[in-house]
């Protein structure tokens, strides 16, 4: 009885046995490792910004805290509570005092409504940005097309053919996308977007046309207001609230532009490039309806209302130093 017993005794001494395949895990190990986890690499001086499962378990044994790990059992420790330090998620600082005022404008003209009211039928509302930088990349070798059990396959090698902006204005109601393609984004070219809408029916004779946009420098602030009102007196532009570019719903347009025409990317010029987007506008036109826009003032009370207790919750969140954002945090994803 003796034996058994002062073993027992030497093994509780040694502390928690090493952490293997096939060795029990010890729970003030699973413990260790979880709340390594939740640390950042930075913190205790590592070069790294997050950690990986093999990483997890090469500085479990080098810290001592066990004589061997695989990272297949780190994983399955990580994985009891859903740690996942390999992913992250960002989020931002709601900026702009006026957030609320000018998100429920936008979010109101959407549904067709307009101080309270619901819009007439000769009123309008147009989406518009710029999507820059759309690059004609030549690729050294053709690309070739799918076939049996094979997938398209695209050469990495190209050759740069130079870049150019694409300024499209998209009705929100009617589902019909306006655009144009320039060497570059600007005050002008944007003007001669809404030139090229303003100039045709129905828009001409309509009694407003509300133009929603972000802060971009091509139409910010009030001078861009003034600008277009001064051309176009029933043309009303409206900002979206800083960081708030999700609102506009000409960015879902683009996002069909970059999954459709644009990648992969393999044009021999931009005159190409040109051609390609406008005859996918045409197509998008013939057949494309009003997006099934979900979000709603009623969202945007909510998640203001979260991001409120988020600040209640985290009372000495601290900014980096020169951060002049305000102290409050929407998430990316919400």
């Amino acid at each position: 009885m003796a034996g058994p017993l002062c073993r027992s005794r030497a093994s509780r001494a040694q502390g928690p046995p090493p952490l293997g395949e096939a060795t029990a895990v010890h729970p003030l190990q699973v413990a260790e490792v979880k709340a390594l986890a939740c640390q950042l690499p930075a913190e205790s001086g590592l070069p790294l910004s997050r950690w990986s499962c093999p990483g997890l378990a090469g500085e479990v044994v080098g810290r001592g805290l066990a004589a061997a790990i695989s990272a297949s059992t780190v994983r399955r420790i990580l994985a009891a509570d859903v740690i996942k330090p390999w992913q992250y998620r960002s989020w931002i600082f709601v900026r702009d005092p006026d957030f609320a005022a000018k998100a429920t404008r936008v979010l109101d003209l959407c549904a067709r409504i307009w101080e309270g009211r619901p819009l007439a039928d000769d009123e309008y509302v147009i989406s518009a940005d710029e999507k820059t930088s759309i690059q004609a990349r030549c690729r050294c070798h053709p690309t070739l097309a799918p076939w049996t059990a094979r997938m398209m396959r695209i050469n990495h090698t190209y050759e740069r053919g130079g870049a150019l902006a694409y300024l499209a204005a998209y009705d929100v109601h009617q589902a019909r996308v306006f655009g144009r393609c320039a060497a570059k984004t600007g005050i002008v070219p944007f003007m001669d977007l809404v030139e090229q809408v303003m100039a045709q029916e129905p828009y001409a004779s309509a009694k407003r046309v509300f133009w929603i946009v972000d802060n971009g420098s091509s139409h910010r602030g009030q001078a861009a207001i003034d600008r277009l009102a001064t051309r176009f007196p029933n043309a009303v532009l409206m900002h979206t609230p800083v960081h708030a570019s999700w609102m506009n719903q000409v960015e879902i347009f683009f996002s069909i532009v970059q999954r459709k025409v644009v990648t992969p990317n393999d044009f021999t010029g931009l005159d190409q490039v040109e051609d390609r987007i406008i005859a996918f506008e045409r197509r998008y036109n013939a057949t494309a309806r009003p997006f099934r826009w979900k979000f709603t003032p009623a969202d945007l009370e909510d998640l203001l209302a979260r991001i409120e207790r988020h600040e209640q919750k985290e009372p000495n969140l601290q900014q980096p130093t020169g951060c002049t954002d305000q102290p409050a945090v929407l998430e990316a994803a919400a």
